[in-house]
C-alpha cells in the first residue's frame, strides 16, 4: 500500500438490534465532513467506505480481525505516526477519531481542528 487509507462506514445501515431504523456512524461522518471540507487535501489519500455489517474483510486483511473497528487510517507500507494507535504485522493504523484527525493535520496538511 502506497498510501494511507481511511475506513469509513457506509451511511444508512440497519442494525438488527433496532429493527426498522437506518443509522450513520458518527465518528465517520465527522471524517466525511472533513474529507469534504478540503477535496484538495482529501486527495493525498484513498477512502474506503464499507458495509457495516462485521466481518469487515477489507480492514481484516490490513490489520486483523480484532482492529476492525472504525474509522479506521491505516497508514502506508513502512509509514508510522506518533498518533499511531497499533499495528499488524508490521502495519501501522489508527483507530482512535481525534488520533486520526491529528494524523490527518500531520500528514496531509489538513488543518487542525479548533480547541
Amino acid at each position: 500500500m502506497t498510501r494511507d487509507r481511511l475506513f469509513l462506514l457506509r451511511p444508512g445501515f440497519e442494525d438488527p438490534a433496532y429493527p426498522g431504523q437506518r443509522f450513520y456512524c458518527w465518528h465517520c461522518a465527522l471524517m466525511e465532513g472533513v474529507l469534504a471540507s478540503f477535496p484538495a487535501l482529501a486527495e493525498k489519500l484513498d477512502v474506503e467506505r464499507i458495509a457495516w455489517p462485521r466481518p469487515r474483510q477489507a480492514a481484516i486483511e490490513l490489520v486483523g480481525e480484532q482492529n476492525q473497528s472504525l474509522p479506521l487510517l491505516v497508514l502506508a507500507d513502512g509509514a508510522t505516526s506518533r498518533h499511531q494507535t497499533g499495528s499488524h504485522q508490521g502495519r501501522a493504523f489508527i483507530a482512535d477519531r481525534d488520533a486520526i484527525l491529528a494524523a490527518l493535520s500531520e500528514r496531509h496538511g489538513f488543518p487542525d481542528p479548533h480547541p
